[in-house]
């Protein structure tokens, strides 16, 4: 039996930054009609590799081929052209257009009416593919699994032989996934290639052919679906054993750290964002909060940690409004890692100590004490595994997955009263998730209360001792670990609540 034509060709592809080879002579093929997956460690290449596919940088080294003939990809709008499609982890729609004025934007079309022509062609595509939604609903009013599927449509529109998928699930319900999953394997069946880029090693084991690893940079190796298990997979990214089982010991919650009482909050845009939520959250149990983005996590957080004040009902963390100065201390693991979670101008050192710079040992009358300061930061970049390990090296320097573990590091200092965890693995490899999910049972069985907000069911079923899912505002369940089944909560993100 023949193996498939090779649709895209690298050979020994290289790619330079100042001070770091991100790609390193990578060296392989993606067939026609396969799905490729793409696995390394944050830092490992894998989204300068895509870049470099999508015409964003031009390779230092070697050479890229497009069925068998040597290109030089110079623009995205050049791969576009050649039949190459990315589908964005994060979807880039201007928001309070429709779906077709979206998909409009940089089609060959007329300039006073850029959508006539497209809404056939665009029914075409949907009754095909078999998606669902309103080509004339502004995209403001789509789930994440609609607009994930409106860039799918622009990328077939624009003609796309080979598609990239960079995390694709990562704001889906599972039954998105499993329908993203149907597509995936409709458009290998009909001889399209799929690059599916992904942290998660069972969605990889579910829909890939191929799966192609790296490591700093380099290909450790490509190997068929059929030798592959999530164990080697994960000691091919990491360079050793990674252990997939939580032994997280029995909670013994004790008494409330965390209190809401029908608390009410508006969103920016005026709209109600929670609605009567009412929540407790003990010392020694994680409480994690599940539901599909934009259902009142971001709001829920934010009255959490005194960020933001309810217009409706009563917060008190151990007894006290949130924003009192008597308030216990919380340690806070935000979202936006770059933007909230550290000073990027400043070094690692003095990013572990903002909390405490005033205090001893770190001060010294109204200075600082240099020697003990980036003493406790190789202390704490030693246990944290923080990469480079050097306490001078700026924050905005560091890699998604190191700033992570450099935020874990200063949050949990100090031995926090109650720990707000939104979504602390988001985009990290095997062994960073490993790490934070160590840490987070770890504080919690030390009697901290931990309030754990993510999107990844999958991660809230592993560590929580209780599930509450939060939909358009309001929490629609609550369940007991033990009692918290997969199926049932996944409609309950989606807003489907038994009668």
């Amino acid at each position: 039996m023949t193996e498939p034509e090779a649709l895209l060709t690298l050979k020994n592809v290289t790619k330079r930054f100042p001070g770091v080879v991100a790609v390193d002579r990578v060296s392989l093929e993606v067939r026609k009609g396969e799905v490729h997956a793409l696995l390394g460690e944050n830092g490992a290449g894998k989204t300068t590799l895509v870049s470099l596919l999508y015409g964003l940088y031009p390779p230092d080294e070697g050479e890229i081929l497009w069925q068998g003939r040597p290109v030089r990809i110079r623009s995205p709008q050049e791969a576009i052209r050649l039949g190459i499609g990315l589908v964005p982890q994060h979807p880039l729609l201007v928001r309070a257009h429709t779906v077709l004025e979206n998909l409009a934007l940089g089609m060959p079309s007329g300039f006073f009416f850029p959508t006539r022509g497209l809404e056939h062609r665009i029914a075409e595509l949907t009754r095909h593919y078999g998606f669902r939604f309103d080509p004339h609903a502004p995209v403001w009013q789509l789930s994440e699994g609609e607009k994930q599927r409106v860039e799918i449509v622009r990328a077939m529109l624009q003609g796309a032989e080979l598609l990239v998928l960079d995390e694709p699930t990562s704001v889906l319900t599972p039954q998105e996934a499993q329908e993203l999953f149907k597509l995936v394997r409709k458009m290998r069946a009909e001889g399209e290639a799929v690059i599916f880029i992904s942290h998660k090693l069972d969605e990889v084991l579910e829909v890939a052919d191929r799966i192609s690893v790296l490591r700093k940079g380099r290909l450790v190796g490509t190997i068929p679906r059929e030798r592959a298990d999530k164990a080697e997979l994960a000691r091919m990214m990491v360079g050793r054993a990674v252990s997939f089982r939580r032994d997280k010991p029995p909670a013994r919650p004790g008494e409330a750290v965390l209190e809401l009482e029908g608390v009410g909050v508006r969103s920016d845009r005026g709209t109600p964002a929670l609605e009567g939520v009412s929540l407790r959250v003990r010392r020694g149990e994680i409480v994690g909060v599940a539901g599909v983005a934009g259902s009142g996590q971001r709001e829920l957080v934010e009255v959490v940690t005194g960020l933001r004040r309810p217009e409706q009902g009563v917060v008190r963390v151990g007894g006290v409004p949130p924003w009192s100065r008597h308030r216990p201390r919380i340690g806070h693991i935000p979202e936006d890692r770059r933007r909230q979670g550290v000073a990027g101008g400043l070094d690692l050192a003095e990013n572990l100590i903002l909390h405490d710079y005033a205090r001893p040992p770190f001060a010294r009358g109204p200075l600082l004490d240099r020697r003990a300061v980036y003493a406790f930061a190789r202390e704490q970049i030693e246990r944290y595994r923080i990469e480079p390990p050097d306490p001078r090296t700026p924050a905005r320097l560091l890699s998604g997955g190191n700033l992570q573990k450099l935020i874990l590091a200063r949050e949990f200092y100090g031995d926090p009263e109650l720990i707000v965890a939104v979504h602390p693995t988001y985009g990290l490899d095997v062994g960073a998730t490993e790490l934070v999910h160590e840490r987070l049972i770890e504080r919690s069985r030390a009697g901290a209360g931990v309030l754990l907000v993510s999107e990844d069911l999958d991660e809230v079923l592993a560590l929580a001792d209780r599930v509450a899912v939060l939909h358009a505002g309001r929490i629609v369940g609550v369940a007991e670990a033990g009692e918290a089944d997969r199926e049932r909560i996944g409609l309950w993100m989606a807003g489907v609540v038994e009668a």
